[in-house]
Order: structure tokens, then sequence, then C-alpha cells
């Protein structure tokens, strides 16, 4: 029996690494050694400090989960690894999957996208965010020359600035409170937010706040788009519909990456996404979004962090 180590949350305070016998590969399977996984700190703090809703108890699993939200849970959904077990066309292959934070684990075949050789394997560990933003355009509905607000820039909210800046002739601003991450986004070309003199056609809000959700309402001219990919776990919204919102017909659409876009739906599936983001991550300049490296065994300290609220870093990459 080949052992393995896995991230688990135990509690709303407490995270550790537990070991155990990972399952025999059978037909149809592989085991998948890992070598990076990407902690999304928005989500996965949330459900490390226990504040996923019960009612979203059954749409918020992702595959191979395990435990459940009321604890002890393992969660995650971005590992990279190499595959040492399994049919020829995938052994010794780099491949992407949506899998918890673990050192070694046997999946489903059809689970895994093999990562292009000019894809680093660290980089790839972006997929899953950048189809998150990737879903977050098409909602949007961008275009060349679009002037475009992006409202928090954490992780996400940095690949949808990203990507929409390489639209033709866009302009892209970004709202965000935090001086550090002011800074970060200056470093990586973007301009601060300055209300102009004429509105912005669309708004994404990432920051998961009351005030920076309002900023977008405010921000957008008439039927213009505020797309919320916010999640705000048990947290209320309070935000003002009164002034402009109903007299210029804007409007707020949910992007959540589980569903492709209705309009997307007859010609797209998740695996051609899957591989549209592979193929968008040759590119070099996404590097700029992977900020720290922590080794799996300080997994546990970091969340420990995360749940006092550390927002120092764009995002954190395990490496095994």
């Amino acid at each position: 029996m080949t052992k393995t180590s896995a991230l688990w949350h135990l509690s709303p305070q407490e995270s550790t690494i537990r070991t155990h016998s990972d399952q025999p590969v059978s037909s149809g399977k592989c085991r998948v050694e890992a070598a990076y996984s990407l902690i999304s700190s928005g989500t996965e703090t949330l459900v490390a400090s226990g504040q996923v809703p019960a009612e979203l108890y059954q749409s918020m699993q992702v595959p191979y989960m395990e435990g459940n939200f009321s604890f002890p849970i393992k969660y995650g959904y971005s590992l990279v690894g190499k595959v040492v077990e399994g049919d020829a066309s995938l052994l010794n292959k780099y491949v992407h999957l949506l899998h918890p934070h673990q050192s070694n684990c046997v999946v489903n075949e059809t689970d895994v996208s093999v990562i292009p050789d000019d894809v680093p394997p660290q980089r790839a560990v972006l997929a899953s965010n950048l189809e998150t933003a990737l879903n977050a355009t098409w909602d949007a509905g961008v275009s060349a020359g679009d002037r475009v607000l992006v409202i928090g820039m954490g992780l996400i909210g940095s690949l949808v600035a990203h990507l929409s800046r390489q639209f033709p002739a866009t302009t892209v601003q970004v709202a965000e409170a935090d001086p550090a991450r002011q800074d970060l986004a200056k470093e990586q070309g973007f301009f601060l937010y300055d209300p102009p003199s004429k509105p912005f056609d669309v708004a994404f809000h990432t920051s998961g706040s009351s005030a920076g959700l309002q900023t977008g309402i405010d921000a957008v001219g008439n039927a213009g788009k505020v797309i919320e990919l916010s999640w705000y776990g048990t947290r209320s919204t309070k935000v003002n519909l009164g002034g402009s919102f109903h007299q210029q017909r804007k409007r707020i659409i949910s992007s959540q990456v589980s569903q492709i876009p209705s309009h997307q739906q007859t010609r797209w599936d998740y695996r051609r996404r899957k591989q549209t983001v592979l193929e968008l991550l040759k590119d070099d300049s996404w590097d700029q979004f992977l900020t720290a490296t922590v080794d799996f065994p300080d997994t546990p300290k970091l969340f420990d962090k995360l749940r006092q609220g550390d927002r120092s870093q764009l995002s954190w990459t395990i490496r095994y």
C-alpha cells in the first residue's frame, strides 16, 4: 500500500496533515504524485473557518473531497502532479486536476488534464482560478475598447484584470483598499481607480464587501454590467439600489465557475474550457500572480494565519 498525506481542517480553529494508506490503481485510474497545489484563499479560508452556509453544503462539494463542512474536512481544488502509475499514454506526464491538497492520489483518468510541455508545472496551478476569470469575461461580454473596472485585487481580481486588458484597446482600472495590494497592482501595470468623466462599461467585483459592490454599481454607466464574483459565505450584503441603478437599467450578474454561461453552452464544455486555459498559461506573464510558496508540512500553520486575516500575499502555492 502506498502512503499518502493530506491537509485536513479539523475545526474552525485547527488544521493538520493526516497520513493514511491510499487505494491501489485499478483499470481506468491513475496515481498522481503531487508537485504543487494552489490555495484559493478566499473560498478555502471560509471553508477552514466554518463559514459555509448549511444550505450550500451540497453545491460547495468538490471532487475527491472527504469529510463535511461541519468538520473534519479535506478540501481544495487545484493540484498539479506527475502520473506515476496508470495508462501508458499518461505515464510520467504532468497533469492538472481538481483535488484537495494531498501528496499523492488515485483518481479517474478522465479527471486529469495533461499540461502542455511549455507550461511549467507551478504555473499550471493557476488553471482553476483562470477558468473562473475566463468565465467572468464571458459573463461580462468584454469586447475591444471597453472601459473596465476591477474591484478587489486578490488573485481572482488580478487574473480578471490581466485577462481583460488583453482585449484590444480596453482600459482597465482597479479599486483596492489595501495599500500593499495597491502597490502590487501598480507593479503589475494597472491604473488605480480614479472616477473618470465617462462611466465604465463593466465592473468586476471580487472584494467580498458591500462597499466594493456599491462601488461597481455606482461606477458603470447606462445598461452597464456589474459581474459579482465574490462569495460571502454566511455574511450578509447591503447595497443601495436607489440613485441611478433602476433609472439607468444597470445589471448585477452572478458569475460562478461551476456553470458555463448559457450563451456558451451549445459549443463549450468543461474540457474545452480547461484546454483553453492551459493554452493561455503558455504566456509567462501569468507568473507574476504566483507570489508565495509554502512547503506542504507548513500548510496547517499557514491556515492559522489565513483565519486571522493575513492578506500579505496574492496567492499561496503549496510545494510537495
